[in-house]
């Protein structure tokens, strides 16, 4: 029999009695945008905002950074407030463009991403007409300001792209983004010749030579599935879902514990390898479905395994039948 498939959409629902009656685990697989760089020119001329995952979780507002900064700070944010964030970041030049590096390419030290603010701080401060909120050591808060009305796209939805396609774009206003191009180059010049740079070049490092600016939002934009939200337990090391868990009131842990997997809800770094383990538990009836949420093509899929999901069936009645690998599963 093959699994329960569903539609999903931002209203799609799953009460908490509903999770106490059946023993579900709600795993979400991130997605990829629906094209390749080879189609970015012939899509038009504006990339859809947010991977197919960030949308799911936030809208297709995706004010990823109010969400983030809530997740790693003990601020209050206000929900009205238009926040950004902030990434230093490397920007990799070909023979005619520029590509964006990955956070996971460029190994930032916490030490170089504070000295590399407090070189740029007075001109981000100067141009965004407020001081910073928050700095971790990958990504900087700060109150929008002037940039609010930017179409921005996150550093995980640009990278290993030109970045001529994926620049922050106007909106309701002319002149922000060559405001924000202004600033972004005035930085990249302080950069160039700071300390930081040389470091790291005598470490065969690649520089740190452009900031990113992404997730421009507010929390009161936030559209997130009533599956997430009556969650009895969000896991996944992403910020983003620290953020959520705080959002909604809930328990939220980077490392999954599968005893508690029931009722809960997660987006896992190396899915794959928890696998035998979710199988174990619903053969033994540890839990009663698995459903996995994932993207093919950019599209929302809800899937409900149950135990009888989890095995590949031969017309051979007499052997055994053969359990079904994790590739077969996320096909």
């Amino acid at each position: 029999m093959p699994p329960k498939i569903r539609g999903m959409t931002a209203n799609s629902t799953f009460s908490k009695s509903a999770q106490n009656t059946v023993r579900r685990f709600t795993l979400m697989l991130a997605g990829e945008d629906a094209y390749d760089a080879e189609e970015e020119q012939a899509i038009g001329d504006r990339p859809m905002k947010g991977l197919p995952h960030e949308r799911f979780l936030l809208g297709n507002l995706v004010p990823l950074a109010p969400v983030m900064l809530l997740g790693q700070t003990s601020l209050v944010v206000n929900p009205s407030e238009v926040i950004a964030c902030l990434q230093p970041v490397h920007l990799h030049a070909t023979r005619d463009h520029l590509i964006l590096m990955g956070q996971n390419q460029v190994d930032l030290t916490q030490s170089e991403s504070a000295e590399l603010l407090q070189a740029a701080l007075p001109l981000i401060e100067e141009d965004f007409q407020n001081p910073i909120l928050f700095q971790g050591q990958h990504y900087w808060f700060i109150s929008a300001g002037p940039f609010s009305n930017l179409d921005s796209y996150s550093v995980d939805q640009a990278h290993g792209r030109n970045i001529d396609w994926w620049m922050p774009r106007d909106t309701s206003e002319e002149g922000s983004a060559r405001h924000w191009r202004k600033l972004q180059n005035e930085i990249q010049m302080l950069w160039h010749i700071g300390p930081v740079n040389e470091e790291r070049e005598q470490r065969g490092m690649p520089s740190i030579n452009s900031l990113w600016i992404s997730g421009i939002g507010k929390l009161s934009d936030v559209q997130t599935p009533q599956l997430v939200q009556q969650s009895q337990h969000i896991y996944g090391s992403h910020p983003l879902l620290a953020g959520l868990a705080k959002l909604f009131n809930l328990p939220h842990s980077k490392a999954f514990n599968i005893q508690e997997a029931a009722g809960s809800f997660a987006w896992l770094d190396q899915a794959e390898t928890f696998w035998p383990a979710l199988r174990t538990a619903i053969l033994n009836k540890e839990l009663d479905e698995l459903c996995i949420i994932d993207f093919p093509k950019g599209k929302t899929r809800e899937r409900v395994f149950t135990a009888k999901d989890l095995s590949r069936k031969s017309w051979k009645f007499w052997k055994n039948a053969e359990p079904l690998t994790w590739k077969e599963i996320i096909l």
